[in-house]
């Protein structure tokens, strides 16, 4: 699958689409370039030195192709904020990861939670018209790029675990459970203190929680953001190969958060449709 749905596009060759004043104010405004850049440098690294230590070719060859990639991405976002004159901060050096399982494991779950929501967020800015047609056409490709991305992942998941004796597969769904307690004490503290730096400048790393409000024109809810990133999730998945295997964590924690909260949500619904006194 990988070898077969691999885009050969070039981003020196990228016909980025004029914008009118307002769309260009709106899209340098968005607070995500920066980090953007960042975690494609990381996750290029981190994919090619896990692939340096994978004895099997195939899988390898794979992985390597996913660094490859990753590096493309950040080419396709450089040449995005050049075309439209969107200043970044200066790029940080990228380390070589010392447990090159660890990093690999770590970036790929993480990949697996950004794309997700990404995904809705994309769609939201579509539909709201936030982002002019031409230039959603323009990055679609980097869109579903990330949804092959995660699917080798998820599949290289299934694979190595199925690899593993028992012995070595508890211990290495030890440090499974180890990295999602990582992942966890990030995004919890992405969430708390990063809103601005003392300058009062919004900060990158808020983009996922205040994305929906500066995508759309209008009122956009938490339900509604979870509900457009199911569906966006599964139409994406939908043209590959259904034995394939799904990454299942974040879009089954998404579920059970929209059950549970449905009964708030009802009565919130209620109390919107009451007469006022």
């Amino acid at each position: 699958m990988f070898r077969e749905t691999f885009n050969p596009y070039k981003p020196s060759v990228i016909a980025w689409p004029e914008l009118a004043p307002e769309e260009l104010r709106r899209l340098t405004s968005l607070p995500i370039w920066d980090i953007a850049v960042h975690t494609e440098g990381r996750a290029r690294m981190r994919f090619a030195a896990y692939a340096e230590s994978v004895a099997d070719d195939d899988v390898r060859d794979a992985i390597m192709l996913n660094a490859w990639e990753e590096n493309r991405h950040k080419e396709v976002l450089s040449k995005l904020v050049e075309a439209y004159g969107i200043r970044l901060e200066s790029e940080p050096a990228y380390e070589y990861p010392r447990d090159v399982e660890w990093f690999y494991v770590l970036t790929g779950f993480s990949e697996c939670i950004d794309s997700f929501f990404a995904f809705g967020l994309f769609e939201l800015a579509r539909r709201s018209g936030f982002f002019p047609p031409e230039l959603v056409e323009t990055f679609e490709p980097v869109m579903q790029e990330e949804c092959r991305h995660i699917l080798l992942f998820a599949n290289w998941l299934a694979w190595h675990r199925a690899s593993l004796p028992w012995w070595r597969r508890l211990r290495f769904e030890l440090r499974v459970a180890a990295i999602w307690m990582a992942i966890a004490r990030e995004r919890i503290g992405l969430t708390r203190g990063m809103d601005t730096r003392a300058d009062e400048t919004p900060t990158n790393s808020n983009f996922t929680v205040k994305g929906a409000s500066a995508l759309s024109p209008v009122e956009f809810g938490v339900r509604d953001l979870m509900q457009l990133c199911l569906e966006e999730n599964d139409r994406r998945f939908a043209g590959y190969d259904p034995r394939l295997v799904r990454p299942t964590t974040v879009p089954m924690l998404i579920r059970l958060a929209l059950f549970v909260s449905r009964p708030w949500a009802g009565k919130r619904a209620r109390r919107q449709l009451q007469p006022a006194d």
